[in-house]
């Protein structure tokens, strides 16, 4: 066990824990112990979900081992996307659901209950979730799904790692012809023109995402580059494509330094960044077919890319709002335009329908993520004004991503939250599992 600083992805807030690693033959002896106690991954969550500074943040990658049987997937929680890829891309399957990194845990994917840029078609990561293995509160271990102890599992299903330890889980996956996407891009030149856009490709797409221009302003407010997809079948693809059409290779070619200067990420880079990838999409092909890392995991090519924002770190604020509050999406981005706040990624995606879980984020309609460097000017004030019309147009802030929102605000973003505090008071009265970011919200 080693005492040191540790945060989430953001980098930002900072908290000195006990991390140790763990194995399964001592985590029941551990989580009996007298200090709490929370799991973590590979530190993908943004915010502080995954440290916990007063007591043990328990790494995970120990639980390992998987294997695939009628296309379901048998696994430990701590193995990675990225290696359960390596092994299944290759035998024509692929994962139900993915985030924007292969770097995540399957433990962590299950209690943030992530959702990818299919969600209006296939739901989030727990709609494919068969079973879980997990030990609760006093070391034992008990098997829930749907229809064994639901309420459990639905509160474990987005729950932040806070009912218990996931050991395993089973998840159904889905076949694939080839390892690329069929793949068109679309430039929009506002905020308006995209959210019909996107509205359309619900249609016609299993996969959408727009990445947008938050500097922007006026007219052109919004303008944006839209990329939908599905996976690429065997006879779309040419002779030389198709002899080897389920490849996969796992690869970072570049790293960023981990000290990176202050304030290298600012208005006028940003802005320059900006305009150029604009104009690289609005030259390049509009329909081609890209490799699946290119398509969902463009940023993973860059190792430790989150230390480009410099020792502050970064905040990512990521809201969803129904679709009767679509203003609000524009709203944001005016606000975030008029004060100048640069966002070096943002990205707005469809949501269809939520499922049971008690914290799951998703709910239909927009959901809108801005990464912002954590010393820019007013921001504090304005992503508070911002969570005020969140919460006023019935939408929330995803929990995984979140290193700063008040506490006031989470009963109306999350209105079975006290179902979720009852499920975990069953299998934790004693409270062993605590993070920064539940003691920080009450959960």
């Amino acid at each position: 066990m080693v005492t040191r600083d540790i945060s989430g992805w953001g980098r930002t807030p900072v908290a000195l824990s006990d991390v140790r690693d763990i194995a399964l033959h001592e985590a029941s002896d551990l989580i009996c112990g007298s200090r709490s106690f929370i799991p973590r991954g590979l530190g993908r969550g943004y915010g502080d979900c995954a440290v916990n500074g007063p007591g043990i943040t328990a790494h995970t990658k120990a639980l390992n081992g998987f294997f695939v049987k009628d296309q379901i997937l048998d696994s430990g929680s701590g193995v990675s996307f990225d290696e359960i890829l390596q092994s299944i891309i290759p035998q024509g399957l692929f994962l139900p659901v993915t985030p924007g990194t292969r770097f995540v845990t399957l433990g962590g994917v299950i209690a943030a209950d992530v959702h990818g840029k299919n969600h209006h078609c296939d739901g989030s990561f727990g709609d494919f979730v068969e079973e879980i293995d997990l030990m609760i509160g006093d070391g034992s271990i008990v098997k829930i799904s749907s229809t064994v102890n639901p309420k459990l599992f639905w509160a474990t299903i987005g729950g932040m790692g806070l009912t218990g330890l996931i050991l395993r889980a089973k998840i159904r996956l889905i076949p694939i012809e080839t390892s690329l996407i069929s793949n068109t891009t679309s430039i929009c030149k506002n905020i308006d023109d995209l959210m019909e856009e996107m509205i359309r490709v619900d249609g016609v797409s299993r996969y959408s995402v727009a990445w947008l221009d938050t500097l922007a302003s006026g007219k052109k407010l919004g303008r944006s580059v839209l990329t939908h997809g599905d996976h690429a079948k065997a006879f779309e693809l040419d002779g030389m494509k198709r002899s080897n059409n389920l490849d996969y290779a796992s690869t970072q070619r570049l790293s960023f330094p981990k000290k990176m200067p202050v304030g290298l990420l600012n208005k006028l880079t940003i802005r320059s960044f900006n305009e150029s990838w604009y104009q690289k999409a609005r030259l390049s092909r509009k329909t081609d077919f890209v490799k699946i890392n290119s398509f969902f995991y463009p940023l993973d090519g860059v190792r430790s890319w989150n230390y480009i924002y410099g020792r502050n770190g970064f905040i990512q604020h990521q809201f969803c709002v129904p679709d009767s509050a679509s203003d609000l999406i524009p709203y944001v981005l005016g606000r975030l335009s008029k004060e100048r706040i640069p966002s070096f990624l943002s990205v707005l995606k469809r949501f269809g329908s939520g499922n049971p879980g008690m914290l799951s984020f998703p709910t239909k309609g927009w959901t809108l993520a801005v990464d912002i460097p954590a010393g820019s000017e007013n921001l504090g004030k304005v992503l508070d004004e911002l969570d005020e019309k969140i919460v006023e147009s019935s939408g929330r802030i995803y929990l995984a991503k979140d290193a700063r929102m008040n506490k006031k605000h989470l009963e109306r973003m999350y209105p079975r939250l006290q179902e979720f505090r009852e499920a975990k008071f069953e299998v934790d009265p004693h409270r062993v599992f605590e993070s920064n970011l539940s003691r920080r919200l009450e959960l």
